[in-house]
């Protein structure tokens, strides 16, 4: 249960009541990260179905990206900013991993932000006047099992941080719970939910390899990063999906 609420506190701010910290159970959160998605994603569908009640779909469009920044604090967009900062910046692997700790935002970072903020908006307002309805309540939870894919299956580039410290604590045995958790909320999403599980391993495993090649490892940030680029990355692929299998994405 410490877990559970030490992920919950770390990935939203839905966490009102205190938990004392606990290193050993932050360790061990990551755990049930796809199972804060999911409620992360009930919230985001029960908020896009009450809006559509009140506002044309593009005002939806907008107050569900507001409102998933609002949920989860913007933590993953820092990470992303960061990580955008660092990797394109064209320096060392040392040099990069230094820009990535430093505080200030970049020109790098803002752009890419800016980006990432315009394609959400833009998918989520055609799944809307699709009435594709299901990613929203899926992906969240995709993306957030992701992080935890990228924890155990990819070395730390740095032997600090929280983001280490996670990653020493997830093996095997926390991967598989993490999938579990995953593919209960993708089986909640029905056949379409299922479908885009293994474009979420794909995608995962091919930008968490580049940035490990890239960074000698990962760091707090990329998992940040990989988060906000596979939310984006899930919620564009309903759409070939939906060609490739018409029959259960309709």
């Amino acid at each position: 249960m410490k877990a559970f609420l030490h992920a919950l506190h770390f990935l939203t701010r839905l966490g009102f009541w205190k938990v004392e910290f606990d290193r050993q159970a932050f360790g061990r959160a990551p755990v049930f990260f796809p199972l804060v998605g999911f409620l992360l994603g009930a919230i985001w569908l029960g908020l896009a179905r009450f809006f559509l009640l009140l506002f044309p779909e593009a005002v939806v469009a907008a107050l569900l990206v507001a409102a998933m920044v609002f949920l989860t604090g913007g933590l993953h967009l820092d990470g992303f900013m960061d990580t955008v900062d660092g990797v394109f910046s064209g320096r060392p692997r040392e040099q990069m991993l230094e820009i990535m700790r430093d505080s200030r935002v970049g020109a790098f970072g803002v752009i890419a932000l800016t980006c990432l903020l315009l394609l959400k908006y833009a998918v989520i307002l055609a799944l809307l006047q699709k009435e594709k309805h299901f990613p929203l309540l899926v992906v969240p939870a995709l993306s957030r099992w992701g992080m935890v894919y990228a924890l155990a299956s990819f070395p730390s580039a740095r032997r600090e941080g929280l983001g280490y410290w996670q990653a020493s604590c997830t093996g095997k045995k926390e991967l598989f719970l993490a999938t579990c958790w995953a593919l209960g909320a993708a089986v909640a999403a029905g056949p379409p939910g299922l479908a885009l599980f293994p474009a979420a391993w794909i995608a995962v495993h091919g930008m968490a390899r580049y940035l490990s090649r890239r960074l000698g490892g990962l760091t707090g940030d990329t998992y940040g990063f990989l988060n906000e680029a596979l939310e984006v990355f899930l919620l564009y692929g309903t759409y070939p999906l939906s060609l490739l299998l018409p029959e259960v994405l309709r």
